[in-house]
C-alpha cells in the first residue's frame, strides 16, 4: 500500500472531545469526589464536635497545617471492623438476602419478560406500562402497603383464612420472608425491563429454523433464546443485587431484628451511634464489595469478545 492511500484518522472536533468528557466529569462530580469524602472521614477519629470527626482540612491554618493532618489518619476503624463479628455478619448476611431475592426475582421476571417479548405488538406498550406503573407511586408507599397485607391481621391472612387454607395466622411480617417478598416486589421492574429489550430483539427466524430441524420447542428455548437473552439476564440481575444489599428501608420496615443487613448496621451507627469514621468504613468496605466483581466481570467478557471476535 502506497502512502497516497494511507487514509489519516479523523480528528475530534472541540464538540467530540466534550461528548467524550462528559460522561467522566459526570463520575468525577457524583461518584469519585462524594466517594474520596467517605474515603477520608473513614480514617479521622470519632469526637465529641460538629462535624464529629477529626481531622478536617482547614486551609485557614495554612498549607503545612494541611499537609500535617494526613499524619492524623489511621486505619483502626477498618481493624475495628475486622474484631467486631456485627459488621462481617451483616456483609455476609445481605450479600445472601440479596442473592436469593436476585434470584427469586430472575425466576419470576422471566417469564414476565419472554410473555411480553412475545406477546401481538399492540399489545407490548401496555404491557410497559403496567410494569413501569408501580414508579408512579412512592417507594415508601409500596412497602408501607405490604405491611398492611402481610401482618398477622392483614389482608393474605385474612384471604387464606377465609378458604379455609390455614386455621390460625401465619407469621410473615418481620421475618426474612417479608424482606424477600418487599424486595422481588420493589425490584422486579429493574429485572424486567433489559430483559424484555434482549428478548423482543430476538430473531424469530432462528426458532422456525430450529423448529423446522425437527428440535423441540423445549430444547430451542435452552439452546437459542436464553443464551441470546443472558446480557439481559446479567444486566436485570445486576440492577437488582446491587441496591438490594445495601437496601435499609425494606428490611427495616418489613424485617424483624433478627434480620441483619448492612444498611441497617450503617444507619445505626450513622445516626445512633454518630461514629461517622466507623460508617464510612463500613460503606467503603460495601463499595468495593460491589465494584470489584463487577470490574472483574466487565474485563473478563471484554476478553472473551475479543477473542470470540
Amino acid at each position: 500500500m502506497s502512502e497516497d492511500q494511507i487514509v489519516a484518522p479523523p480528528k475530534r472536533s472541540l464538540g467530540g472531545w466534550l461528548l467524550i468528557a462528559a460522561p467522566y466529569f459526570w463520575l468525577l462530580i457524583f461518584f469519585l469526589a462524594p466517594f474520596l469524602i467517605v474515603f477520608k472521614i473513614s480514617l479521622s477519629q470519632v469526637a465529641i464536635a460538629i462535624p464529629p470527626y477529626t481531622p478536617t482540612f482547614d486551609l485557614a491554618e495554612g498549607w503545612q497545617a494541611f499537609w500535617g493532618s494526613f499524619s492524623e489518619f489511621s486505619v483502626e476503624n477498618y481493624l475495628w471492623l475486622t474484631e467486631d463479628d456485627l459488621y462481617w455478619k451483616s456483609y455476609v448476611s445481605s450479600v445472601v438476602i440479596a442473592g436469593i431475592s436476585t434470584f427469586l426475582t430472575l425466576l419470576i421476571g422471566y417469564p414476565i419478560a419472554y410473555g411480553m417479548a412475545r406477546s401481538p405488538q399492540s399489545w407490548r406498550p401496555t404491557l410497559l406500562m403496567l410494569v413501569i406503573l408501580p414508579f408512579w407511586t412512592s417507594f415508601l408507599i409500596r412497602v408501607y402497603a405490604w405491611i398492611g397485607i402481610l401482618k398477622n391481621e392483614g389482608l393474605l391472612n385474612q384471604l387464606l383464612l377465609s378458604l379455609g387454607l390455614i386455621s390460625e395466622p401465619l407469621t410473615i411480617l418481620n421475618t426474612n420472608i417479608a424482606v424477600y417478598i418487599g424486595i422481588v416486589y420493589s425490584y422486579l421492574p429493574f429485572l424486567v425491563l433489559p430483559l424484555y429489550a434482549s428478548l423482543e430483539r430476538l430473531d424469530g427466524s432462528l426458532l422456525e429454523a430450529a423448529e423446522d430441524l425437527g428440535c423441540p420447542p423445549w430444547k430451542a428455548f435452552w439452546k437459542i433464546t436464553v443464551p441470546l437473552s443472558l446480557p439481559g439476564v446479567i444486566a436485570g440481575c445486576f440492577l437488582v443485587f446491587i441496591p438490594a444489599v445495601g437496601e435499609f428501608v425494606i428490611p427495616d420496615l418489613l424485617g424483624g431484628s433478627d434480620t441483619l443487613m448492612i444498611g441497617k448496621t450503617l444507619w445505626s451507627e450513622f445516626f445512633n451511634n454518630r461514629d461517622w469514621p466507623v460508617s464510612s468504613a463500613v460503606a467503603v468496605i460495601l463499595l468495593l464489595i460491589l465494584v470489584i466483581p463487577i470490574v472483574l466481570f466487565q474485563n473478563q467478557q471484554q476478553k472473551m469478545s475479543e477473542k470470540n471476535g
